[in-house]
C-alpha cells in the first residue's frame, strides 16, 4: 500500500538523460545529460542493478563511493549522484572516454605530442596522489579508466576497485574476472611477490601509454615494439614495463623525470598549464610576463583547451586580476576559435569595458586590433558605449593615438549614427586637419574623410569635403596635398558640374606648379578627369542628370561598400609601422623634386569624352585609394609657399558646441601665431614634438590616464583651449575671391587695436612726465 503513494525518485532527479550518444564504459552506461533547471550539460555513469551480478553491483557501490569522496584536479569530478532499488546514478562533468577522444582526433590528423604530454601529465599524478597521499591502489589503469573533458584535459575514472594499501573490509574481485579480456594488462609477477603494492598500477600505466601512441595492445609481449612511443619518453617507458617490480619508479619519480630537461613533458604547453593551475597564487610581475610569452605560443596549443582553460583564465585575469593590455593579444587569437554567439556572449561585454579604460596602451591595442571583433559590435554599443571614449583619442597628446583613433574611424563609420559622424566625427576631422602638427595625421585624415564620404549625408558632403580637400592642398605636408587630389578624384561623382569648374578645378591648377613632382602628377590626371566630366556634359546635356546623380545621394549603409572595407582591413593592420615618422623640429627643408610620397596606382588618363570614360577614370581613380600605402608614413616638411592647414577652413564654420555657424570672430589667442610666417608658425607647433617610437605607450608612460594628458601642458596641449577650439582658427570659406578674405580682415582689425593701444600707452606715460628717482613704475 506504501509503494503505492511513494514517489518515483527519478523524477524528482534535477538531471535528465539523452538517449543519443550512449556508451558502455566497463560495468557502466555513460549518456549525457543536462541539468534541467539551466540546460547545463553533464555526464552520467548508470548502472542497472537488475542487469548486473552481485559482484559487479559491489563494484558499482565501491565506484559510486570513491567517485563522491575522492576530489583533485585530474580525477573525474562528482557533481551529484542517485542510488535506488534499481539503479545508481553518478553525475559528473561532461566528458568523453579516452578512445573515443583519441579516435576523432586522428581523423583530424592525429593528437599533438603536446596534448598528449599533458594528458598523461595529468594521469600520472593522479595516479600519484592516489599512491603517496590516499595510499590507494586504482587496480583498474586503462584506457577505459581515462576521461576528456571540454577542455582537452584528462581525467582518471574508473574508480570500480580502488583498494586501501592496508586492505579493505571487503574483498572486491579483481579486473579480470568481471572482464576476462582485461588479463594481457596485468604485470607478469604474482601479486604480493617482490615490489611495491603500486608496482601493478605502474605496470598499467605503461600499458596506457603503449596504447595511446600504437592503439589496442593485442598481447603483453607487444609492448616489447616500442612502436610510435617518442624517444624522449622511451627510457622512462621501459622503466614502468620492466620485469622487475622493484626498479619500476613511483609514479611521482616518474613524473620528474618526465619533467627533467629534454623529457617529454617539458615544454611550453605543460609549463603554461601549470602556470595557469596556480595562477592564483602567482606575483602580478610574473602574470605580466605570462601573458605576453603566452600569445606566442597560443597557435601550437590545442583549440579546445584555449576555448575552455585559456580564455576563461583571461577574462578572470582582466575582471579581476588588473592584467591590462597584455591580455588583449592573446584574447583576441582566442576568439578567433568561438563561434559568433560565444563570441558576443564571453568577449564583447570585456572589450566595451576595456574602450572605458583611461590606460593608453590599452587604448592603442584596442584600436589596432580593431578589426578582429568590429563585426561582432552592434550599432547600440558602438554609438552609447564605445565612439565616447575612443573619440578622446584625437585629442590625446600622443601622436600614435590620434594616428590610430583617425585610421579606427574606418571600421566605426559604418556602425555611427547621424549625430557620431556627421557632426561629431566632422568636428574632430576638422579640428586636425586644420591644427595637427603631425603631417601625416593631417594627411590620414584626409585620406580616412575620402574613404568615409559615402556614409555621409548629402548635405555634409556638399559643405565639407571640397573645403576639406583645397584645405589639403594647401598644406605644407606634400603627402597631404597628394591626399587632397586623390580625394577630389576619388569622391568625384558628389560634385556638380558647376562646382566641378567653379571651385575644384581652381584649385587643382594651382598644384600643377607644386614643388613636389608627385603632386604635380596627381594634379594634372586629376584634372583630366574632371574636364573630361565637362566635355561630356557639353557635348550632350542630356547626360547631366546621369552624371549628377550621386549628388544627392542618400548615405550608403555599412554593408555597401564591399571593396572600401577590404581595404579598411588591409589599412588598420599596417599597425605602428605606417605611423608618424615625422623629422625632429628644426631640420625641415623644402620638398626635392623628387621627394617620396604615397604614389597611388592611378589608370591611364582617358582621351575620350564618352560617359563611360568618365566612369573608367573614376574607377581607376578609387582603386589609387584602396592601396595599403594610402596611409602617409612620410616626413612632415613644409612646402614653400603653401599656406598653413591652421590659416583654412571647412567652408562652414563650426562653433564650439561642434554645430555648424555662417561665420565668427577669432579670438586673440591667434594674435601672435598670425603675424609669423606661415612656415615658422609650423615649425614652432612641432617644436618638442617627437616621433611616434619616442613615445612609451606600452610601459610606465602608458600608463598615464587622458585627465594626466589633458591636464599636462608641457606636452603640448593646452587643457584651456581645448574646450573653445572652434573659436581659435578662423575657417573662412575658400571659394572667397573677390576682396580680402576673413583672415585678412581679422588680421588688419588685430593690427590697427595694437596700434590703438600703444598710442594710449604712449600718450599716458607722456602725461606723467619723467620718473623721479625713488619712484615705482606703476605700468
Amino acid at each position: 500500500m506504501w509503494s503505492f503513494f511513494a514517489r518515483d525518485p527519478i523524477k524528482d532527479f534535477n538531471y535528465e538523460l539523452l538517449p543519443e550518444n550512449q556508451e558502455k564504459s566497463g560495468i557502466w552506461t555513460l549518456s549525457r545529460g543536462k541539468r534541467k533547471t539551466t540546460g547545463e550539460p553533464v555526464s552520467v555513469f548508470v548502472y542497472e542493478i537488475s542487469q548486473g551480478t552481485e559482484e559487479q553491483t559491489q563494484l558499482a557501490k565501491a565506484a559510486f563511493k570513491r567517485t563522491k569522496t575522492l576530489r583533485h584536479p585530474n580525477i573525474l569530478s562528482y557533481v551529484d549522484g542517485l542510488e535506488t532499488e534499481k539503479s545508481l546514478y553518478i553525475v559528473t562533468e561532461p566528458v568523453t572516454p579516452l578512445a573515443a577522444h583519441l579516435k576523432l582526433q586522428a581523423e583530424k590528423g592525429g593528437a599533438s605530442d603536446l596534448e598528449v604530454s599533458w594528458g598523461l601529465h595529468q594521469i600520472v599524478k593522479a595516479l600519484s596522489f592516489l599512491v603517496n597521499d590516499c595510499h590507494l591502489n586504482h587496480n583498474n589503469m586503462g584506457m577505459w579508466a581515462v576521461f576528456v573533458d571540454r577542455a582537452g584535459e584528462w581525467k582518471l575514472g574508473g574508480l570500480d576497485h580502488v583498494t586501501s594499501e592496508q586492505g579493505d573490509s571487503i574483498s572486491l574481485p579483481p579486473p579480470k574476472v568481471i572482464n576476462p579480456d582485461l588479463e594481457r594488462y596485468d604485470p607478469p609477477e604474482s601479486p604480493g611477490n617482490g615490489g611495491e603494492k603500486w608496482t601493478g598500477d605502474v605496470w598499467r600505466l605503461g600499458c596506457l601509454i603503449w596504447e595511446v601512441f600504437n592503439g589496442s595492445l593485442p598481447r603483453a609481449s607487444s609492448l616489447r615494439s616500442l612502436g610510435k612511443i617518442p624517444k624522449q619518453l622511451v627510457p622512462h617507458y621501459c622503466e614502468l614495463v620492466g620485469a622487475n617490480p622493484k626498479i619500476r619508479p613511483n609514479p611521482a619519480r616518474f613524473l620528474l623525470n618526465c619533467r627533467s630537461p629534454g623529457g617529454f613533458m617539458n615544454n611550453s604547453f605543460v609549463e603554461s598549464c601549470l602556470f595557469l593551475e596556480e595562477i592564483q597564487i602567482k606575483e602580478p610581475a610574473e602574470k605580466q610576463q605570462f601573458f605576453q610569452d603566452l600569445s606566442e605560443n597560443l597557435d601550437s596549443f590545442p583549440e579546445d583547451f584555449c576555448k575552455h582553460k585559456v580564455l576563461p583564465q583571461l577574462l578572470t585575469a582582466f575582471e579581476f586580476g588588473n592584467a591590462g593590455a597584455v591580455v588583449l593579444t592573446p584574447l583576441f587569437k582566442v576568439g578567433k576559435y568561438l563561434s559568433a554567439e560565444e563570441y558576443q556572449q564571453k568577449i564583447i561585454p570585456v572589450i566595451v569595458k576595456m574602450f572605458s579604460s583611461t590606460d593608453r596602451a590599452m587604448r592603442i591595442r584596442l584600436l589596432q586590433q580593431m578589426e578582429q571583433f568590429i563585426q561582432y559590435l552592434n550599432e547600440a554599443a558602438v554609438n552609447s558605449q564605445i565612439f565616447p571614449h575612443v573619440v578622446h583619442g584625437f585629442t590625446d597628446t600622443n601622436p600614435a593615438i590620434r594616428e590610430q583613433t583617425v585610421k579606427s574611424m574606418l571600421l566605426l563609420a559604418p556602425k555611427l549614427n547621424e549625430t557620431n559622424l556627421n557632426q561629431e566625427l566632422m568636428r574632430h576631422f576638422a579640428r586636425l586637419q586644420a591644427r595637427d602638427d603631425q603631417g601625416p595625421i593631417r594627411c590620414n585624415t584626409t585620406v580616412c574623410l575620402g574613404k568615409i564620404a559615402p556614409y555621409l549625408n548629402a548635405g555634409m558632403r556638399q559643405r565639407v569635403l571640397i573645403s576639406a580637400f583645397s584645405r589639403a592642398a594647401k598644406d605644407p605636408f606634400p603627402a597631404s596635398r597628394a591626399a587632397g587630389v586623390l580625394g577630389f578624384a576619388a569622391t568625384h561623382q558628389y560634385y556638380s558640374v558647376a562646382e566641378s569648374a567653379s571651385r575644384i578645378l581652381p584649385t587643382l591648377c594651382t598644384l600643377t606648379v607644386d614643388p613636389d613632382k608627385n603632386v604635380r602628377d596627381q594634379a594634372f590626371k586629376a584634372i583630366k578627369s574632371f574636364l573630361s566630366k565637362l566635355e561630356t556634359v557639353s557635348e550632350d546635356p542630356s547626360k547631366l542628370a546621369e552624371i549628377e546623380k550621386d549628388v544627392t545621394a542618400l548615405a550608403q549603409t555599412g554593408g555597401s561598400a564591399a571593396t572600401w572595407a577590404g581595404w579598411a582591413v588591409t589599412g588598420v593592420s599596417s599597425l605602428t609601422s605606417k605611423l608618424i615618422r615625422n623629422a625632429p623640429a628644426g631640420s625641415e627643408a623644402p620638398p626635392a623634386e623628387n621627394s617620396p610620397t604615397p604614389q597611388p596606382a592611378a589608370g591611364p588618363v582617358p582621351t575620350n569624352t564618352s560617359s563611360e570614360a568618365v566612369k573608367k577614370q573614376s574607377s581607376d581613380w578609387s582603386s589609387g585609394w584602396d592601396a595599403d600605402d594610402s596611409w602617409s608614413n612620410e616626413k612632415d616638411v613644409d612646402g614653400q609657399g603653401q599656406s598653413s592647414p591652421a590659416d583654412e577652413g571647412w567652408g562652414n564654420d563650426w562653433d564650439e558646441d561642434g554645430n555648424l555657424s555662417e561665420s565668427f570672430t577669432p579670438t586673440s589667442q591667434n594674435k601672435a601665431s598670425t603675424g609669423a610666417p606661415k612656415s615658422a608658425r609650423l615649425s614652432s607647433a612641432q617644436e618638442g614634438v617627437g616621433l611616434a617610437s619616442d613615445y612609451n605607450w606600452d610601459g610606465a608612460e602608458g600608463k598615464s590616464t587622458t585627465s594626466d594628458l589633458l591636464s599636462s601642458k608641457s606636452d603640448g596641449w593646452d587643457a584651456d583651449s581645448a574646450g573653445d577650439w572652434g573659436t581659435e582658427e578662423n575657417w573662412e570659406s575658400l571659394d572667397g575671391d573677390q576682396g580680402l578674405s576673413k583672415v585678412e580682415l581679422a588680421k588688419k582689425k588685430r593690427e590697427e587695436r595694437r596700434k590703438e593701444l600703444e598710442a594710449k600707452r604712449a600718450e599716458r606715460k607722456a602725461a606723467k612726465g619723467p620718473l623721479k628717482l625713488g619712484a615705482r613704475k606703476l605700468d
